[in-house]
C-alpha cells in the first residue's frame, strides 16, 4: 500500500515511528522531537497531517471496492433466489452464450488452410472462378485430345512416308529387274543365233521361250511398276491431306496452350487441379467464417438478452456475469465465487479498520500534543483548518 510505505519512510526520517503490536493499536514516539522547536514541531503536526488525509483517501478508495464487492454478493443472492422457471431462463441464455464463445475459440484457434491474401485474392474473383475453373478443366481435357491426335497424325505421317520410301524402292526394283530381263534376253537371243548360224543347231523354239519368258517378266514388272506408281499418288495425296490436318491441330494445339496460360494467369494457379484445390479451401473458409460471423453475432445478442434478463430479475452489475457464466451453470463455482468475494470483503473491511484507525490514532496524537503543548494550541488549530487533504485519485 502506498500510503503504508511513505509513513514508514517518513517515519524513519524524523524518527516518528508507530508499532502495530498484535490489538493493532498505533503507538506514537515522540522521543527526540522538541515542540519548543517551531521547525520540528510544525512538521511533525504536518506529518500527522498528511498520515490522516491519506488514511481517509485509502478509506474512500477501499470503501468504492468494498461497496462493489458487496453487490457482487448481494447479485448471487439474487441469482441464487430466482425461481426454478427464471433461473431455466438464465441458464439456457448462459449455455447459448458458452456454445458460441467455444465455437468461436475453435474458429480462432484453427489453422486455416489459406492466408489470408490467398483468401482475399479468392474472394475478389469468387464469381469468376466457377466458370473459370470449368473452361480450365475443359482446356486441359482438349489440350489431351490434341496432343493425342497429334502423336497419332504424326505416326500416320511417318508410315505414309516409310511406305512411300518402299513405293519408290519398289519402281527402282522394277526399272532393275526390267533392265535385267531386256540384257538377259538379249544375251540369250545371241546364243541362240550363234548356235544357229554357227552350229546349223534348230532353236526356234529356243527363241520363242525366250521371247515369252521376256514378254512375261516385263508385263509382270510394268504392272508392279504402274500398281506402284498409283498407290504412290495415292500415298502423296494422303499425306497432303495429313499435312493440312496436322498444321490445323497444330493450330488448335496453339490457341489452347495460349488460353490455358492466360486462364492460369487470371486465377493465379498452375493447373486446374490447384486451382480446384484453392476453391475447394476457399468455399470451406468462407463458410467458417460465416459461421464464425454469425456465431460472434449470436454470442453479442446473448450477452445483451442475458443482462437485460439478470437486469430485470434485480442484479445490480448484470454485465459483469457474462464473464462469470460456469458460476451461473455450476453450483460450485458458485459457492467458490462466493468464498473468493468474502475472504475479499474481510480483507478490505481489515484494511478500512486499520486505516481508519490510523487517521484516529493521528487526530488523537495532534490533540494530545495540542494538550500537552496548551501554548501551541492555536498554532495547531490554524494548521489544522489550513490544511486540505488531497482527494483520491
Amino acid at each position: 500500500m502506498g500510503f503504508l510505505s511513505k509513513l514508514f519512510k517518513i517515519a524513519s526520517r524524523k524518527k516518528l515511528t508507530f508499532e502495530e503490536p498484535e490489538n493493532e493499536e498505533v503507538v506514537y514516539d515522540r522521543e527526540g522531537i522538541d515542540f519548543h522547536d517551531q521547525t520540528q514541531r510544525t512538521r511533525y503536526i504536518a506529518e500527522c497531517l498528511e498520515q490522516m488525509a491519506e488514511g481517509s483517501r485509502e478509506i474512500d478508495l477501499l470503501k468504492g471496492e468494498y461497496d462493489k464487492v458487496t453487490s457482487y454478493l448481494r447479485d448471487m443472492e439474487e441469482i441464487e433466489a430466482l425461481p426454478a422457471k427464471q433461473r431455466t431462463e438464465v441458464n439456457v441464455l448462459a449455455k447459448k452464450l458458452v456454445e458460441y464463445e467455444s465455437d468461436i475459440e475453435k474458429f480462432r484457434s484453427r489453422k486455416s488452410a489459406l492466408t489470408d491474401e490467398q483468401f482475399a485474392s479468392l474472394r475478389r474473383r469468387e464469381k469468376d472462378i466457377p466458370s473459370g475453373l470449368e473452361s480450365i478443366k475443359e482446356n486441359e481435357r482438349m489440350a489431351v485430345l490434341i496432343k493425342k491426335d497429334l502423336k497419332r497424325l504424326d505416326g500416320e505421317r511417318k508410315a505414309l512416308a516409310f511406305r512411300r520410301n518402299e513405293l519408290f524402292e519398289t519402281q527402282d526394283n522394277m526399272r532393275g529387274m526390267a533392265i535385267i530381263f531386256t540384257v538377259a534376253a538379249a544375251a540369250l537371243m545371241l546364243i541362240l543365233a550363234v548356235m544357229q548360224f554357227a552350229f546349223g543347231m534348230n532353236v526356234y523354239i529356243g527363241y520363242f521361250l525366250c521371247i515369252a519368258c521376256v514378254a512375261i517378266a516385263l508385263t509382270v514388272v510394268c504392272v508392279k511398276y504402274i500398281d506402284a506408281e498409283h498407290e504412290l499418288d495415292k500415298t502423296s495425296g494422303s499425306m497432303g491431306k495429313l499435312i493440312q490436318l496436322q498444321n490445323t491441330v497444330k493450330i488448335r494445339y496453339v490457341n489452347n496452350r495460349n488460353l490455358l496460360s492466360y486462364l492460369y494467369i487470371k486465377f493465379e494457379c498452375k493447373n486446374g487441379k490447384e486451382l480446384e484445390q484453392l476453391w475447394s479451401m476457399y468455399t470451406q473458409e468462407a463458410e467458417d467464417r460465416r459461421q464464425f460471423n454469425e456465431n460472434s453475432a449470436g454470442a453479442v445478442m446473448a450477452r445483451e438478452d442475458l443482462i437485460r434478463l439478470l437486469g430485470r430479475y434485480h442484479v445490480a452489475s448484470p454485465a459483469r456475469w457474462v464473464d462469470q457464466i460456469p458460476a451461473l451453470l455450476d453450483k460450485r463455482e458458485m459457492v467458490e465465487l462466493r468464498h473468493g468475494y468474502i475472504l475479499r470483503r474481510q480483507s478490505l473491511r481489515e484494511q478500512i479498520d486499520y486505516n481508519d484507525k490510523l487517521a484516529r490514532s493521528a487526530k488523537n496524537e495532534i490533540t494530545d500534543i495540542a494538550k500537552s503543548y496548551p501554548m501551541y494550541a492555536q498554532e495547531i488549530l490554524e494548521m489544522t483548518e489550513k490544511f486540505e487533504p488531497e482527494g483520491p485519485e
